[in-house]
């Protein structure tokens, strides 16, 4: 992962999380205020509730003159109290706030009635309870753990949907990242070739066939990269669709690629008859021109080349190092090479193929390792 693609990774991830992390708080706190509210109001009725059965027995024994005895709730802690505020029944209580009728102190809830209306003298009945603070430390433990459980759902999910959604940048990237190192690679060759050649020139100070052999091959690689670089960069969709014969084409472009021949010793047998489609005059030529460089790029030396067109079709078949069967269905992808044999950035088939399919053309490949390409090309769907 280089430099740009870790600064997306982490932005991408920092927003997520940050986003994610913004909502989570929110929606914590939202449901903890929700939460606490509906326990605080629980709590309430619970212990006016005690108040209320309290004061009933009272009132029931007061008035059927029968016994009371104060009866123990599990929630909450019950006292009655006179007038005076003077402990009847239950246990003593702390810092009750008369005045109050409903309150908290130090983590306790306290409800004070008067609902006894003095039966039995008693004029308060006080209901303390801690429950309602217990519940709610039982619901921020919970509400904690959820969060962070969920904290780190999140991180996992965003790590994981940060490589899936950078995943095709990832590997763009790294298209360009190689294709920047073949390019490179492939400029270096002639580039080489026509400083040292230049340089045995002028120290010559003669004419030196050889030399400029070595020269002209060079240019014309060097031209042949630029041709496929433009083609791939810049519109060319602009160019009509013309009548003309493929065989011309074919021909020029066995001319151009004749001294390559020569330096590979490779020898051409062609087989050649009148091949009219109608087709851009640039993309016939980059047809050919990229077929045919592969065929001689990686051909071994001393081989053969095959070229024959027909009315509707052309082939070419070489003597080459071939194709893999598992790399057969890769090589139309842009910057994929079946190889590295013969250097090359992997955009010569995927050219071939872009103008086959604008044009409705079809193409058959037939390679086996280490015996050799045949490729044909079939015109007769060709739009008009």
């Amino acid at each position: 992962m280089n430099n740009i693609t870790k600064k997306s990774f982490y932005s991408f991830l920092a927003l997520y999380l940050i986003s994610s992390f913004i909502f989570l708080a929110l929606a914590a706190y939202w449901f903890y205020t929700s939460q606490v509210a509906m326990e605080k109001n629980a709590n309430f009725n619970k212990m006016n509730n005690i108040a209320d059965i309290v004061s009933s027995q009272v009132i029931y024994a007061d008035m059927s003159k029968e016994p009371f005895t104060l009866e123990k709730f599990d929630y909450g802690v019950v006292a009655l109290f006179d007038r005076n505020k003077k402990l009847l029944y239950g246990k003593t209580l702390q810092n009750v706030d008369f005045d109050k009728s409903f309150y908290m102190n130090n983590g306790i809830f306290t409800l004070v009635s008067q609902r006894a209306a003095e039966h039995l003298k008693v004029k308060y009945i006080v209901v303390q309870s801690s429950q309602c603070v217990q519940n709610i430390k039982a619901i921020q433990n919970k509400i904690a753990y959820t969060v962070v459980l969920t904290a780190f759902l999140i991180i996992v999910i965003a790590i994981f949907l940060s490589y899936i959604f950078l995943k095709p940048l990832r590997d763009k990237m790294q298209e360009i990242e190689e294709f920047v190192k073949d390019t490179t690679h492939e400029l270096n060759t002639p580039i080489t070739a026509l400083m040292m050649s230049t340089s045995r020139l002028k120290s010559k100070k003669e004419y030196d066939d050889k030399i400029v052999k070595n020269i002209s091959i060079s240019t014309k690689q060097l031209y042949d990269i630029y041709s496929s670089l433009s083609f791939l960069s810049f519109d060319v969709k602009s160019e009509k669709p013309v009548e003309l014969d493929f065989k011309e084409v074919v021909e020029e472009d066995i001319l151009y690629f004749e001294e390559l021949l020569e330096k590979k010793n490779i020898a051409l047998k062609k087989s050649l008859i009148e091949c009219p489609i109608v087709i851009a005059p640039t993309k016939a030529k980059m047809l050919i021109n990229n077929l045919l460089s592969n065929a001689i790029k990686y051909s071994n030396p001393n081989s053969i080349i095959k070229i024959t067109t027909t009315k509707n079709s052309f082939t070419i078949e070489d003597e080459g190092i071939g194709i893999a069967k598992n790399k057969l269905e890769k090589i139309f992808q842009r910057f994929v090479r079946a190889n590295s044999y013969a250097g090359g950035f992997g955009v010569g088939l995927s050219i071939v193929e872009g103008i086959i399919q604008e044009y409705n053309y079809s193409i058959a490949i037939d390679s086996k390792e280490n015996r050799g390409t045949t490729i044909t090309i079939s015109f007769l769907y060709a739009k008009v």
